[in-house]
């Protein structure tokens, strides 16, 4: 444990460190070697790497629709049941995000107009490991569905059988994603940035992964009319604000949820309690010993941090200057502290909200910034499968209502063409109307 107002700036931020993430260098180098290999080789180079990094030799890189339209059969009825009940809050909350087009008249004559348009093709890639991320395939595909996006297509690594499980084939499914490559890792973001054979390139990819996924992602992004991506990522983590009537069993539980994603991933608990913190710490030890990742979670642990604040505000401090990906807020009166927490992933408010409803069956979107990202990144919705853009339209009068101040900026920046662009217009307007004028002119004289 340590006191918060005992420290130096200096300490203070180190106390908020994040574990190093890996040497930028090698693996920055490491990821290059393998996006020119399948540059290069493509569905040649992805069968390749599979073998050397998965461990599995196949011949098709895709699904059928016929694995994908049987999924439904191979999982348990309460395994079905519960992605069902997710996918329907994960649909629900983010259909209540659709924008609305805008259409606004400036000036008369001059009229702008803002629209939205579905992304073309999404890449969403989900991780393999020893769990099947069920979950990341709802967030990403059932928000891709809700956009409209034409095209999903969907990335993982094969299992060493050299399959998709059954829960990740029927989520994909639910979300109407037809195309699921049995391909993971540097190679996959890769191969949804370039293309291949088999895999055709995307506009833009999501998805959490590994540190080589998260360079592969860096890079590809900054290739030249490549695709875009989701947002930066790092290591999951989870922070903590708890008052003295905070349930300490439920916030260990908290930080032991967050903790047993990877031992990289961090926990943090900010109070102002001494007795809630001591209580907390014992209970994670309780509570470490029955779980089946205990290793993992025990070494993710060796990064928590216990910080003991004078007050609440002080807390609420800390939080902002850390910027977590989870904010758990377990206060007496948690919704009032709402208006100062700013950066924060994702909020949980109150005692009956923990992390594992956002991940899993909340409703929002599980895919976070992490890394202190959460002070310039927003967590992810249905605005980033959706583009923005405007239309203008200005008739003649328009023109001429606005033309001088055009004129008179062109040229302050002396741009010539532009000016000239509006004032060949103007000119002709002009002449067109003196036209006009002498046409009228010679009727009413006729007369």
């Amino acid at each position: 444990m340590q006191t918060w107002s005992g420290l130096d700036e200096g300490q203070q931020q180190a106390l908020l460190s994040r574990p190093a993430m890996a040497d930028n260098k090698t693996l920055s180098n490491a990821v290059a070697e393998i996006i020119q290999q399948v540059a290069d080789n493509g569905d040649s180079a992805l069968r390749e790497l599979t073998a050397r990094f998965d461990g599995v030799e196949f011949g098709e890189l895709s699904l059928s629709t016929t694995e994908l339209g049987n999924a439904q059969h191979d999982i348990s009825a309460h395994v079905k049941a519960a992605i069902d009940t997710a996918y329907g809050n994960i649909h629900a909350f983010h259909s209540a995000q659709k924008p609305v087009d805008v259409k606004v008249e400036t000036a008369p004559g001059v009229v702008c107009e803002l629209k939205h348009a579905a992304l073309d093709s999404v890449g969403l890639y989900i991780p393999g490991g020893s769990a099947p991320l069920i979950s990341t395939v709802l967030m990403l595909g059932a928000t891709a569905q809700v956009a409209g996006c034409p095209r999903k297509v969907l990335c993982t690594p094969p299992n060493k059988q050299g399959q998709v499980p059954a829960e990740i084939r029927y989520a994909a499914s639910l979300c109407d994603i037809n195309e699921v490559y049995l391909v993971g890792g540097a190679q996959a973001i890769a191969a949804l940035a370039l293309g291949t054979e088999s895999i055709a390139k995307v506009d833009k990819i999501f998805g959490p992964g590994n540190s080589f996924v998260t360079e592969a992602k860096q890079q590809v992004s900054r290739i030249p009319a490549g695709p875009a991506i989701d947002m930066p990522a790092g290591p999951s983590e989870v922070l903590v604000i708890a008052d003295s009537k905070a349930n300490p069993v439920f916030v260990a539980s908290d930080l032991l949820s967050q903790a047993e994603h990877g031992a990289d991933s961090q926990a943090i608990l900010v109070s102002d309690s001494q007795t809630l913190i001591q209580a907390t710490e014992q209970e994670v030890e309780r509570q470490l010993a029955t779980l089946s990742r205990q290793e993992t979670a025990r070494k993710a642990m060796a990064h928590s941090r216990y910080i003991l604040t004078d007050s609440i505000d002080s807390a609420i401090e800390v939080s902002n200057q850390y910027a977590p990906e989870h904010l758990i807020v377990q206060l007496d009166n948690a919704r009032a502290c709402l208006p100062k927490l700013k950066n924060a992933g994702s909020i949980f408010v109150g005692q009956w909200s923990p992390e594992s409803a956002g991940d899993y069956a909340s409703g929002t979107n599980h895919v976070l910034p992490t890394y202190g990202y959460a002070r310039n990144y927003s967590s992810l919705g249905l605005a980033d499968f959706i583009r923005r853009y405007t239309v203008q339209e200005l008739s003649a009068s328009g023109l001429q209502n606005i033309g001088s101040a055009i004129m008179d900026l062109a040229q302050a920046e002396g741009l010539d063409a532009h000016k000239q662009a509006v004032a060949l217009r103007l000119e002709t307007l002009d002449s067109q109307q003196e036209q006009n004028r002498s046409k009228s002119t010679r009727l009413n004289s006729s007369h």
